[in-house]
């Protein structure tokens, strides 16, 4: 059946109405066609099998620290994840520099990323930067844009999704987080990269922890990575580090700002 043009551009225009959220912190009006419970639920079962699938730190140390620095930054991201069930795991893949959060609350670091977070400051700043892709919805973003691509032309596929029904599937999801591509995957668009590094730094700043630590990992990352041709996890498709850095400092007094409000400040940890 031929379906006039017109009648799909009403249905795909009120289709992006109905389906818009404003990000956190920065207030930009984003796309989200898929249903959060869904995201929510597959996330969950992706953590677990990552739990089965790869080696989890025994480390005390590194464990109480992640669990510090998350319990803190929960709190201050809590309207923007207010149904989150917390949970920070430390993974041994000391060759992987990388972290990543998922919807739901559930947090990630792979050991390798110790060679460039040394102190709580530091870590948190990592820390910050992969939730704030939670908060601001990312997987949502890029599954909706994928799904409006792929159903422009089919009214009734349209109209599924306006009536709540978007088609969702673990394999999407997966392929948006990168676990299709091993561990070292959940990276996202140059853009998402640098508005989660601007949520990140308020968040972190928010939480007490000073957000040049944003800036020194970011030299450290630089570093570590010099000389390396394969690009770890956590830099992958991101913008370069000078690009970055230039953002972070021009960010900084914003942040060092937030940080004065906070109620909650401390000196630099290191965790050996």
């Amino acid at each position: 059946m031929n379906v006039p043009t017109h009648s799909l551009l009403v249905a795909l225009a009120t289709l992006l109405l109905a389906g818009c959220y404003q990000v956190p912190v920065t207030g930009r009006r984003a796309m989200n066609l898929v249903d959060d419970k869904e995201v929510t639920k597959m996330s969950l079962g992706m953590f677990d099998d990552m739990k089965r699938r790869h080696k989890v730190s025994l480390d005390r140390d590194r464990i109480d620290q992640l669990n510090r620095i998350g319990e803190r930054i929960s709190k201050v991201v809590f309207w923007d994840m207010p149904d989150a069930d917390w949970e920070f795991i430390v993974f041994d893949e000391p060759k992987v520099i990388n972290a990543f959060a998922m919807a739901g609350g559930k947090v990630g670091v792979f050991s390798g990323l110790y060679k460039v977070a040394k102190t709580d400051d530091q870590l948190a700043s990592v820390i910050s930067h992969e939730i704030a892709h939670v908060t601001a919805k990312h997987v949502h973003e890029k599954l909706s844009r994928d799904l409006a691509v792929g159903t422009v032309g089919t009214v009734g596929m349209i109209g599924g999704m306006v009536a709540g029904a978007p088609g969702l599937t673990v394999d999407a999801l997966s392929q948006v987080y990168g676990l299709t591509t091993g561990i070292s995957g959940f990276a996202f668009d140059r853009a998402k990269e640098k508005e989660a590094d601007y949520i990140g730094l308020m968040y972190m700043a928010r939480a007490g922890y000073d957000p040049n630590a944003a800036v020194s990992v970011m030299e450290a990352l630089e570093l570590e990575t010099a000389k390396d041709p394969i690009q770890p996890g956590f830099l992958s498709t991101h913008p370069s580090h000078p690009e970055r850095i230039i953002q972070l400092m021009d960010a900084m007094p914003k942040a060092l700002a937030e940080r004065e409000k906070s109620s909650v400040r401390t000196g630099p940890i290191l965790v050996r």
